[in-house]
This record gives C-alpha cells, structure tokens and sequence, in this order.
C-alpha cells in the first residue's frame, strides 16, 4: 500500500525503509506518495553518482472531476474544439473517469522498489507525470528540497520519437527550469526496446493470449503488434540525424517478440493506432481496424493483438484494442486475444534495476563534456542488455534528436485527439 503525503509531489520510501502505516482511506486519496530524504545506513554505498530514482510518465484522471482538465491539460495550446474532447472524454466516463495508467505506475514503482531492495540499491523512488498529478514540476521541487542532487530518471516509453522520447527530455527540462538553481540533474535512462526485460514479459503475455484462443484456430493466428500512431514526418526524423528509428525499433521489438511466442512459428505484421490529425496528414499504415480487414479478407481466421509499443494498459489500449479492434474483429468473424503490456511483471521490474545499475556504471561525465564527445561515447563503457541486430542504444540522447516541429493541431476522430498518447 501507498501513503498520500500532499498534493505535490510523489514519493516512495529508500529500499531499505518500511512503509508506514497506511491511513483508511489512503485509497481515495489523490495520488501523491512517500519518501524519505536521501540519506541513512548504506545510503548509496559505492555508487555515489545518483542518489534517487524518477518515474516519469504521463498520467490520467483519477475520477469523473478529472477527466476534462486532463484532456485540457495533454491538448493546451493545439486548437482541440471542445467537442472532440467531449467525444474522447466518453471514453473515460465509461471506465468511471478513470484511467489505468496512474494505478499501474502505483503498481510498477511497487514492483521496482522491491526488486531494488533485493538487489542492493538504496534509492528513495519519485514518481511524476507530463499531464496529471503527480506533476513532474512538483515531484522535482519537492526532489530539491528533500536534497536530491542527481537523478536516474526511468520514462515509461521504450522508443525513439519525438511523443516517446524527445518530448519527456524536454518535459525534464522544463520541470528543473521552473525547480530553479536547486533542482537536482537528472539522468533519463536509455530506450528498452530490445531489451530481455521488456522482450520476455511481452512474449509470455502473447503465448498467454494464444491460449485462450478456440484450440481449431490457435496455431494459424496471426499476430498483429500495434504501436501508436505518429505523422510520418515525426517517425521520419525519430533517432539521430532522423534516422526513421521509431519503425526500425518497432520492426525489431515485434520481430524479437514474435520469434518467441507460439515457438516462433506464427505469422505477424505492425500495425498501427489511436491516428488522429486531418486526413490530409500523413500517419504512419495501416491501422489496425484496417488492418484485421485485410487479414480477414485473405483467409485469417484468428488474431492476437500486441500493443508493443506501449508499456502499460491505458486507455489507448483498454478502449482502442479492447472495445475498437475486438468489435472490428467480431464484426468480421475474426477470434480475438490481447496479449497484456509487460509494465508491472516481475521481469520488467527487474529491467528497471538493471538499467539503473547500468546508468551507474558510468562514469559521472555530463553529455558533451570532454571525453563524452558523443551519445556512442558512453554507451560502449557499459555493457547491458541488448536483443536482436540494432544492439544497445546510447546511454544519451543528442541535443538535436528526434526534433519534430508539429504542424497546426486538429482532431478527425472520436476516440483520439492529437497528442494523446503516452507513447
């Protein structure tokens, strides 16, 4: 269980510290957890480059109250009309205004803490959020007066993009802008997406999923991996000098997961969802209502859907696989499975401690400065874990990198509004 301290900021005890009591209605409570200051018995023993961890993620509302000013809040400033956030908050009305995402960071960071424990590492845990409380701006001013210096922070996106990576170094930045001088320097950890830790669970979660299919029809289901879609010209410059690296990695993810799953012997495809924008835009293809349309056509008779590039169920996943694509895939006489998102497995918790240590094991040499002339500098002095042909991507990213100028914000869909994604 989880301890409201204040609306501010965020918090989880050092591994090595019990959690306090639990007040009765700590369910209800806003979510805002505990901590205490960096410091005590062990405290970082050999590892003094970081003395805290970060959870950053990208929130949702917690109630039938919250879902509007969220909305507000993931659109500001990108001309959404009011009636297509009424449309979308529908969405979460059904659910009962709340979305998964906030209780599977609670979900993670418990997981992480434990697994942190049994691993060795004394780190107090943060935890916050682009678009809805805890807000990243109040976990790092209450991280600069609890006295942390130097942060490892862990985003919950696993792919070079803009919306997936860019984005939160830049929600980073400007939450230590507003903390000011005191704000401690926090270190984003490298993307995940070939990693064992997010490979294996996801692999697991997609032979669960073809278990559950009719037994005459589970050995020829396809699988379809979904990813969120982006414009085109966003996946084009994702990675370094643009080098379209958002479908390269998803490309590999799906490939590595595939060739695990079902004995590797199931046919699969990328698909994408969750598109928004005007018509005249391009996104990346083919969505995957559209998709499950093709493959029913050509003689599919079953299909298990993997959301790759997503790490936990929130709604992208919850509304627009688990009611949009099931009902397309019943409409067209197709068995459905959904494999789960690996965000809160054990395997995934200790993905996260191995690549905290990883980011220990550097050395304490800030991007750019001499002898770190480049993101490659640093990625060759530790070794980690690293599936499939791309390798280990750098430790940091380049000041330029996965840069994307949106274009003039519109919505053409019920269920999605342009920059929506937690990606």
């Amino acid at each position: 269980m989880l301890v409201t301290i204040s609306d501010d900021a965020n918090r989880f005890p050092a591994a090595d510290r019990p959690l306090p009591s639990v007040p009765a209605d700590a369910d209800a409570a806003p979510a805002c957890l505990l901590t205490g200051p960096p410091g005590g018995p062990g405290w970082m023993e050999g590892m003094p480059a970081y003395d805290a961890f970060l959870l950053v993620s990208f929130g949702g509302p917690e109630g039938p109250d919250d879902v509007m000013p969220f909305l507000e809040n993931v659109t500001r400033g990108r001309g959404i009309p009011p009636d297509r956030l009424a449309s979308v908050a529908e969405h979460y009305y059904a659910v009962g205004g709340v979305s998964p995402i906030n209780q599977q960071c609670r979900d993670m960071l418990t997981a992480v803490q434990a697994d942190f424990s049994a691993a060795g590492l004394s780190l107090p845990l943060y935890w916050g959020n682009r678009n809805w409380s805890p807000y990243l701006t109040d976990t790092v001013r209450a991280m600069a007066g609890d006295g942390v210096q130097r942060a490892v922070a862990f985003v919950t996106s696993a792919y070079s993009s803009f919306s997936s990576c860019r984005q939160y170094l830049d929600d980073i930045d400007r939450a230590r802008a507003e903390v000011g001088p005191g704000a401690p320097r926090i270190g984003k950890i490298r993307r995940f997406f070939n990693h064992p830790g997010f490979i294996e669970p996801f692999a697991a979660n997609a032979d669960a999923a073809l278990a559950t299919l009719p037994a005459a029809v589970r050995d020829e289901a396809h699988l379809v991996f979904t990813a969120h879609s982006v414009p085109a010209a966003m996946a084009d410059a994702s990675g370094p000098g643009g080098g379209q690296r958002y479908v390269a990695e998803l490309t590999e993810a799906a490939r590595l997961i595939a060739e695990r799953s079902g004995g590797g012997s199931h046919r699969w495809t990328l698909a994408y969802q969750s598109r928004s924008g005007p018509p005249s835009q391009p996104w990346l293809e083919p969505d995957v209502c559209d998709h499950l349309a093709e493959l029913a056509k050509s003689g599919t008779a079953a299909v298990v859907v993997i959301p790759v590039g997503f790490v936990s169920d929130h709604m992208e996943v919850r509304h627009d696989l688990d009611v949009e694509a099931a009902q397309s895939a019943e409409s067209l006489g197709l068995a459905f499975a959904r494999a789960a998102t690996p965000g809160t497995s054990p395997r995934f918790a200790s993905m996260i401690t191995e690549l905290v240590r990883e980011r220990l094991a550097l050395p304490d040499i800030p991007p750019g400065a001499p002898g770190n002339s480049a993101p490659g500098d640093r990625a060759a002095l530790v070794t980690g874990g690293a599936l499939g042909s791309i390798g280990m991507p750098d430790q940091d990213c380049p000041a330029d990198c996965c840069r994307f100028g949106r274009p003039a914000a519109s919505a053409n869909r019920a269920g999605t509004v342009q920059g929506s994604a937690p990606a």
